[in-house]
């Protein structure tokens, strides 16, 4: 049975929408609704946010409220590194998918010479940088931050050298780069990218189990062949933002997008995955009840963190 520790970094710096950073509370009152000691249950501590940033000019264009993203993504890694160096297993409820840059750092601080293999379950491939995204948004960035991932060949911005002096401290946080390699990299239920996303995803032949692959060959599969394709890996991060879910149950979400997966297809998937003892940490991403009715999102959301969880403790 593994030592849990859960980790809240109630950020939304990143989104473009408002209201992510609301995500870990309404997944807590979701939790006291189905009547569960959850929340009481396992040790959990809170990451200080920068979201009074929201309330100033996003300042630079192409990488939006970049300082703070920065200030967030060292102290995810120095929160997620300290758990895993006490031999606990992170479980991160954060607001943002830009967090999990820190998360990836952070592993990658603990265990500085592991080969980390990572599962992106996630409608978006989150593989922009400032020279290619048409939003600025940071939290379409994780991916490229963590893969040193620059892009230049898809260029459509011209950055200016304040953001190139903040994206080069963001993918150097931890004093690795790259800390991870697209051949370590998996996507699940990927569906919305950018050309200058498709361009990178098709150069570096990046695996990815599209929705239609779950319905035909099974979760079980699907989970099974993710996992081997990472065999060469020692440890795994399982990253999940709930817009990998269909738009029809994903209301609650900044960005969600039609031909999902379903809320069992998603529990079923990351019970199996957690079961691998390789993985190392989870993270769940993206939950916004300000967009949702009846906080459908976060209970969702909440059952597929049980179903992860359980796995995780009956191991």
């Amino acid at each position: 049975m593994r030592d849990l520790k859960i980790i809240e970094v109630k950020s939304e710096i990143g989104a473009g929408t408002r209201g992510s950073s609301l995500g870990i509370d309404a997944i807590k009152i979701a939790a006291l609704d189905f009547g569960s000691r959850y929340f009481k249950k396992y040790k959990n501590i809170e990451i200080p946010n920068e979201n009074h940033l929201l309330l100033e000019s996003a300042g630079n264009q192409f990488a939006k409220r970049i300082s703070g993203v920065l200030t967030m993504v060292e102290r995810v890694a120095e929160e997620v590194s300290k758990t895993l160096m006490n031999n606990q297993f992170p479980i991160l409820l954060s607001g943002d998918h830009s967090c999990s840059a820190g998360t990836i750092s952070g592993i990658r601080k603990a265990f500085p010479k592991a080969r980390l293999g990572v599962i992106w379950i996630d409608a978006h491939a989150d593989i922009h940088s400032p020279y290619t995204t048409p939003s600025g948004n940071l939290h379409g960035m994780p991916l490229a931050i963590v893969l040193d991932e620059d892009n230049i060949d898809s260029k459509i911005n011209k950055p200016d050298q304040e953001t190139l002096n903040y994206w080069y401290q963001l993918k150097n946080v931890a004093k690795i780069s790259p800390k991870i390699k697209y051949s370590d990299l998996v996507y699940i239920a990927l569906r919305d990218a950018e050309t200058p996303e498709l361009y990178l995803l098709n150069k570096h032949k990046v695996k990815n189990f599209p929705t239609l692959e779950i319905r035909k060959r099974g979760v079980e599969r699907v989970a099974i062949d993710a996992l081997k394709y990472l065999d060469q890996c020692d440890m795994i991060y399982v990253s999940f933002d709930v817009d990998a879910l269909d738009a029809s149950i994903s209301k609650g979400t900044g960005t969600p997008v039609s031909n999902g997966i379903t809320e069992r297809e998603a529990g079923n998937l990351v019970s199996r995955l957690m079961s691998n003892e390789k993985v190392c940490c989870f993270e769940m991403v993206e939950v916004n009840p300000t967009l949702d009715k009846e906080n459908l999102m976060a209970e969702n959301a909440f059952e597929i963190l049980l179903r992860a969880t359980n796995s995780l403790i009956n191991d």
